[in-house]
């Protein structure tokens, strides 16, 4: 009995090094400051031909605190060409994926639409060509708490974090 303890007690010892092990190898994710958003978030968002004034108070990111982020921020559209397809500035610098999308590391745009009381329609496009890449469904949200343009989380345990746009979410996950 006293013997079967022991090995029961080895095995959990193992298998919780072994977890500590693998958690140790991946880098935890966590919201970037303001002064790491404010150096890499352009003030004006290359898009197209057009180079779009960003609104940096709207910025908002995760990062691996090893180089990697995702952060986003809103354009000001006003008088350029976008014609409501997009009015935010996505940089990647990890694969992520995007309901069927995977969007590898880059610079992207998305706009939305609302399609009910509670769907946007989100559609995404490459940057630097306005090349439409896919649309995904973003829901109401029915947490109540602070309104915020766009609340990037960052990726928990599960490898997936959210996009937040005002109440509507939609979900990501890490694709690396």
């Amino acid at each position: 009995m006293n013997q079967t303890r022991t090995y029961l007690l080895f095995l959990v010892l193992l298998v919780a090094g072994a977890t500590q092990a693998a958690r140790a190898n991946q880098p935890a994710w966590r919201a970037a400051t303001e002064k790491e958003l404010g150096a890499l978030i352009p003030a004006r968002a290359p898009v197209e031909k057009e180079r779009i004034e960003t609104e940096l108070r709207t910025a908002s990111g995760v990062t691996d605190g090893k180089g990697k982020f995702i952060a986003g921020v809103v354009m000001i559209t006003a008088g350029y060409s976008a014609d409501g397809r997009y009015s935010h500035f996505l940089i990647l610098q990890t694969s992520v994926k995007i309901g069927e999308m995977i969007l590898h590391p880059g610079e992207y745009a998305f706009g939305y639409r609302r399609v009910d009381a509670e769907t946007l329609e989100t559609k995404f496009y490459e940057a630097g060509t306005g090349r439409l890449l896919g649309t995904i469904s973003a829901r109401l949200e029915p947490r109540r708490g602070p309104i915020r343009s766009l609340l990037i989380t960052p990726p928990g345990s599960t490898r997936s974090g959210s996009f937040l746009i005002g109440r509507f979410v939609f979900n990501y996950s890490l694709a690396e």
